[in-house]
This record gives C-alpha cells, sequence and structure tokens, in this order.
C-alpha cells in the first residue's frame, strides 16, 4: 500500500497497515487539553477507532478541538484554574462519559503526578508514564539527582529547593554567575529567569515562583549554573512496560525567546554519528533508571565543544514532536496508546531512521517587532493555512472566526515542512510561510521568516541567543533591497490599477454607457515606510508596464482581488505578495503634505500596556517618587509575567488600573508628572 503527501511517497506493508487499524486498544479516550494538541491527538484517535471526548472551558466553547471530537463536555469558566486544571471537574465528565483512557497532551496536567494518580485510583488508563516516573523526572531537582547516578551528564548547579530571596542570594554566588532560576515543576520556558547579579536574582527568584504557581501549581525553584551561548538540543525517547527503550535521535531547539522554543528541526546540523549515539544512549539510560514507559523527551544544553549536559526530561508529548515524526515515519501519539495499552514497541533500536530533514516553525499570535513577540488577541478575520505547498503539515487548533484570547497560550498553529534535505525543507518553508494568510491578529510570521533566511541560520551557526545576537536593537522587520522595493511598488501600483479598473465596470459592461475612452495611463504615488515613492503605470491588455526610479518593471498576473494572495510575475520573476500600502493619485499625493501630522506621544510620562492581559501588581500610588527603571507595576499576559519599569525619575500623577484588572494593548496604565 502507498501513502502520498506531496512529493514524499510511503510503501506500507498490507499486514502492517491492518495491524494499525485491528489492535485493541481504548473504546473511548478523553483529551485533557485544548487547541492544536487535543486536535493532534484526535487525528490519531480517529485512525485508531477510538472515539474522543474534548473537555473546554466557556469561551472555548466553538473551539475547533470541541467540534472534531465525538464528544464534549464544559469543565468550567475561562481561567485555567477553573477549567483545564480543575481535576475534579475533568474526573467527573470521564465517570460521566465513561471514557477508559486519558491523554493529557502537554502543559495543563500532563505532568501532574496527582492526576495520574487518581485516573490510577479510579481504573482509568492515563496516557504517559507512570506516577513514579513523573515525580521523578517532572521534579527538576529529583531528575537532576538521578540523571548523575544514571552516568548522565548534568550541569553545576544546588541540588536543592531554594527556600526564599536570600538563600537564592546565596547560592547563586556560590556557584558563579550568571544563573539559571527555574521551576521544578513544569517547563515550556514558563517559570525560567537568567540572573547575571544579586538584584536580578531576588527579582529573578519572584517572578520565577510566582509564573510557576501559576501554571503548574507548584512554586519551588531551583538554581543552577548558566552556560552561556548553548545551543538546546533534545533526544526523543520511547518506552514500554517490558523494558524496552528507544532514542528517535534528536530535534535541534536553539532559536528561542524568553527560553520558549520558535524554530524546531530535526536532525542537528551540529551533531555527528558519535555525539548524537552518545547523547541517545544516555536518554535511554535515564528512561530506564525510572522504569519509564510512554514518548518522553530528556534535553540537553550543548556547548561549542560539543559538551552535552542534562537539562530536564519531559515526561510528556512535546510541542515539537512532528518534526521527529516526519524522520522517522512514526506516529508518537499511536506509540504512547498502544505502550498505554501494555503492547511491546514494534522496533528495535537499528529500525530508527533519519530519513529526509524536518522544520517547524511555531506561528504565535505576537508582535515580532516588541520584544520578540508580545501577544496579541483578537478574532482570525481571514484564515488560510498554506496547504497547497508541497509537503507541509500544520497542526492547529484554529479556523476562520477563531478568537485568540488572554487566557490560554498564544500559539495559531505548528507549521511543519519536509524534504530530502535540510535545504529543500527551508525552501519549502519559505513558501509556506509566504503563502499563509492570517489576519485579525499580529503574528511571527514576519520574524520566523527572516530566521530561517538568514545567513547564519543557513549555515547552522546558531545557538540560543542567536535573536539578540543577530538583531541586538530588536527584530525590525525584512530589510528591502533596491530591487525588492522597486518590484513591491510597481505590483501594488498595478493592483491600484486594475482595482480602479474593475469598479469602473458592472456584470463586465461599462457602468456608464457613454464614458469616454479608456485610460491607459496613471501617475501615482505609493507610500512605503516613511516614504512617498512616484510611479507611472501604463496598460496592456493584463499586464502593466510600471516605471519606478527611471526603471521599467513588466507586471503580469491573473489579479484576483477577491484573494488574500496575490501572486504575480515582475520581469519574469514570480512572485507571492501579501502586503499593506497607501495608494495616493498624483493630486493626493501633492495635498498629503499640508495634512497635519499628530504629535508624538510622551512616552517617558505615560506608561501604557504593551500587550493585553491582567494586572498582578500595582507597586505605586499617586505623589510616590520613582526612579527610572523602577518597577511599577505586573502585567500577566498568556501565563508569562512581565515587569513595567518607568521611563524616567518622577513623581507618580495617576495610577489607572489596579490588581486584578484586565487590560488592553495600549491602555493607560500610570501617568508621571
Amino acid at each position: 500500500m502507498r501513502i502520498s503527501g506531496g512529493k514524499k511517497t510511503c510503501f506500507v506493508h498490507p499486514s502492517r497497515f491492518l495491524l494499525f487499524f485491528s489492535l485493541q486498544t481504548f473504546e473511548k479516550l478523553l483529551i485533557a487539553n485544548r487547541g492544536e494538541i487535543a486536535c493532534r491527538v484526535i487525528k490519531t484517535c480517529k485512525k485508531m477507532g477510538i472515539k474522543t471526548v474534548a473537555i473546554h472551558s466557556d469561551v472555548d466553547a466553538n473551539a475547533v478541538h470541541v467540534k472534531m471530537a465525538d464528544e464534549a463536555v464544559c469543565v468550567g469558566p475561562a481561567p485555567t484554574s477553573k477549567s483545564y486544571l480543575n481535576m475534579d471537574a475533568i474526573m467527573e465528565v470521564i465517570k460521566k462519559t465513561r471514557a477508559q483512557a486519558v491523554h493529557p497532551g502537554y502543559g495543563f496536567l500532563s505532568e501532574n503526578r496527582e492526576f495520574a494518580r487518581r485516573l490510577a485510583s479510579e481504573g482509568i488508563t492515563f496516557i504517559g508514564p507512570d506516577t513514579h516516573a513523573i515525580q521523578a523526572m517532572g521534579d527538576k531537582i529529583e531528575s537532576k539527582l538521578l540523571a548523575k547516578n544514571a552516568k548522565v551528564n548534568t550541569i553545576p548547579g544546588f541540588d536543592g529547593v531554594v527556600k526564599d530571596a536570600d538563600e537564592a542570594v546565596r547560592i547563586a554566588r556560590e556557584i558563579g554567575y550568571p544563573v539559571m532560576i527555574k521551576a521544578s515543576a513544569g517547563g515550556g520556558g514558563k517559570g525560567m529567569r537568567i540572573a547575571w547579579d544579586d538584584e536580578e536574582t531576588r527579582e529573578g527568584f519572584r517572578f520565577s515562583s510566582q509564573e510557576a504557581a501559576s501554571s503548574f501549581g507548584d512554586d519551588r525553584l531551583l538554581i543552577e549554573k548558566f552556560i552561556d551561548n548553548p545551543r538546546h538540543i533534545e533526544i526523543q525517547v520511547l518506552a514500554d512496560k517490558h523494558g524496552n527503550a528507544l532514542w528517535l535521535n534528536e530535534r535541534e531547539c536553539s532559536i528561542q525567546r524568553r527560553n520558549q522554543k520558535v524554530v524546531e528541526e530535526a536532525p542537528s546540523t551540529f551533531l555527528d554519528p558519535e555525539t548524537r549515539r552518545a547523547m541517545g544512549e544516555q536518554a535511554v539510560a535515564l528512561a530506564k533508571a525510572v522504569k519509564y514507559s510512554s514518548a518522553g523527551t530528556v534535553e540537553f544544553l550543548v556547548d561549542s565543544s560539543k559538551n552535552f549536559y542534562f537539562l530536564e526530561m519531559n515526561t510528556r508529548l512535546q510541542v515539537e514532536h512532528p518534526v521527529t515524526e516526519c524522520i522517522t515515519g512514526l506516529d508518537l501519539v499511536q506509540e504512547m496508546i498502544r505502550v498505554a495499552k501494555g503492547y511491546p514497541l514494534r522496533h528495535k533500536q537499528a529500525d530508527i531512521p533519519i530519513n529526509g530533514w524536518a522544520v517547524e516553525c511555531r506561528v504565535y499570535a505576537e508582535d515580532p517587532y516588541k520584544s520578540f513577540g508580545l501577544p496579541s488577541i483578537g478574532k482570525l478575520s481571514q484564515y488560510q493555512e498554506p496547504l497547497q505547498v508541497p509537503s507541509v503539515r500544520v497542526d492547529s487548533g484554529v479556523q476562520q472566526g477563531s478568537d485568540i484570547s488572554i487566557f490560554y497560550d498564544p500559539m495559531i498553529s505548528k507549521l511543519i515542512t519536509y524534504g530530502c534535505n535540510r535545504a529543500e525543507a527551508l525552501k519549502r518553508m519559505e513558501e509556506a510561510l509566504d503563502n499563509y494568510v492570517i489576519r485579525g491578529v499580529a503574528h511571527n510570521i514576519s520574524l520566523l521568516r527572516e530566521v530561517i533566511i538568514h545567513p547564519r541560520f543557513i549555515q547552522g551557526e546558531i545557538s540560543t541567543k542567536f535573536l539578540p545576537e543577530v538583531y541586538p536593537d530588536g527584530f525590525k522587520g525584512h530589510k528591502l533591497t533596491d530591487l525588492e522595493r522597486r518590484e513591491l511598488l510597481a505590483t501594488a501600483a498595478s493592483l491600484y490599477v486594475c482595482e480602479q479598473l474593475r469598479s469602473q465596470r458592472f456584470l463586465g459592461t461599462p457602468r456608464i454607457p457613454i464614458a469616454k475612452s479608456k485610460r491607459s495611463s496613471w501617475e501615482l504615488s505609493v507610500r512605503l515606510g516613511d516614504g512617498i515613492y512616484p510611479v507611472a503605470v501604463s496598460k496592456d491588455g493584463s499586464s502593466f508596464s510600471v516605471e519606478v526610479d527611471g526603471m521599467k518593471l513588466n507586471v503580469t498576473s491573473e489579479w484576483n482581488l477577491a484573494s488574500p494572495l496575490l501572486s504575480v510575475t515582475i520581469d519574469g520573476t514570480q512572485r507571492t505578495i501579501q502586503y499593506k500600502l497607501q495608494i495616493l493619485t498624483k493630486v493626493a499625493a501633492e495635498l498629503s503634505k499640508y495634512m497635519p501630522e499628530k504629535a508624538a506621544e510622551d512616552t517617558s510620562s505615560a506608561l501604557r500596556s504593551p500587550m493585553p492581559g491582567a494586572v498582578v501588581a500595582v507597586s505605586v500610588k499617586p505623589g510616590d517618587t520613582v526612579s527610572e527603571g523602577q518597577e511599577i507595576c505586573v502585567i500577566e499576559a498568556m501565563k508569562m509575567q512581565n515587569s513595567m519599569t518607568a521611563a524616567k525619575t518622577g513623581k507618580v500623577k495617576a495610577v489607572h488600573c489596579k490588581a486584578g484588572d484586565t487590560v488592553g494593548e495600549g491602555d493607560l496604565l500610570v501617568e508621571l508628572e
């Protein structure tokens, strides 16, 4: 049997194909999660003939995962503590629907030992490791001690729970700065801070403990040496209940912002076969040491000399698991379900291949021009995934009309491309990003595209500091070359003329029968960035000749004005265009210079929220004197806490928010005199 997707063809033996569907596992499975990962699990369950139950909060009532599941039950209001972390409500749904198993996805309760214990006590199968492994590996302090005993390379640090900020400072001094402060429970970059001195250690302890409590219900922290400028490379492991364990190669996850991954790929350009094998064998040794049974990930930091150090083990399915599935041909969700039912692994280590290359970009509802991505909320007024591009996979939990709210992670989707080699996978990713349509919220596609075409990334010269090193002043967007600028101006002018000509006709005939002869040339101005550029357009059939900077460009297209994407050919080169530009007639351009410009606000005196979120704390009151850089308030957005500081020294004139308030992007928080 042959299964094709794009240009990739897989040959599956008929007996194995039948085995996939005939294995007896579970009749009904509940997914204790939301969004794209819930949809991902449902897809495999459908292939396996398993009925699914979705849970949701009240604001997720119309979510895609709710529509995909066979049954769906509301478990509470929007806050995660009252819905997706509400164990009592979820247990009640399990009893009501008679689900036999629970897949936790990632985040939420996926690494919660108490949840797994409660399921076991009710005879419900947890699709994941047993409670001992969750406790051992989910607790970063205990996991580090176990890793040492299993002869796994570990990072120097304090092997205990940090009690308070004073102890954190003492420990940090003993280890030596810089240090990493991070939550003992959970992961995903939440509850993590890098500290370079005593003050940052105190601040990091406060924020990390608050984020850890909010995200995982556990505020315990640990401190270890921060390895400067490393790579973040992880090993996927898969183990059963019969003592078998495999490593499924590595994933390169070094492109990060705020300790959260943005671009991942498999395999890594950096590892040689010997290092890969050593990392894989240590990962398997750790899994066997805790009698691990399920899919899990052992994360390592790797320095420039290919020395690698154990970072943590995630006892769940990782966000970036699709790239491993692409190069190995395994369905990790299916393997997790089989293992949970008690079946042994079907493969040996020698069976695990590296076929081709896969790249994943995390598409977020974030403004990449603000700290590489501050959350954006709103409704997806237009949404079109680039599935027409060969060898593209999109794992998403949204559709056109979906709402992106402040309550949950801002991920829109995971965009994955596959190729026979890295160059092919990256080329397809570039094409897929160009053809991805998202309207209604800010998104990070422009940043993702710049990353994958950057010379350093293409050459594989990356580390966890890639973004701040490449963009030391923050991300400013793509810098157009002179040729790209001319092509963009010519396309915009041609599109404007095409739209004007269409508006003059109705049902294919002129609106005014006695209209003058058709116009064939136009003088326009295009506003691009801070500049206004004159262009001259002439029409020849369905093509346009556009003069820009004294050079003529020929622009042709089908001119489908209803499509959010425009495919054009400029002097024989095909381009896909998504851009917002202002087009002015010659007269309008001349008059525009008389339009008054809005005066810029004195941002040093007015502190506004850079993102939508909830006010966690306000540290000042009217009449207080504050210093430049002093914390004014704390905003929590999508489970991450952000400190808002004073831009200058002065006296507080007014405070416009209080703890518990919900604020939008641009809302005034505090005024200084």
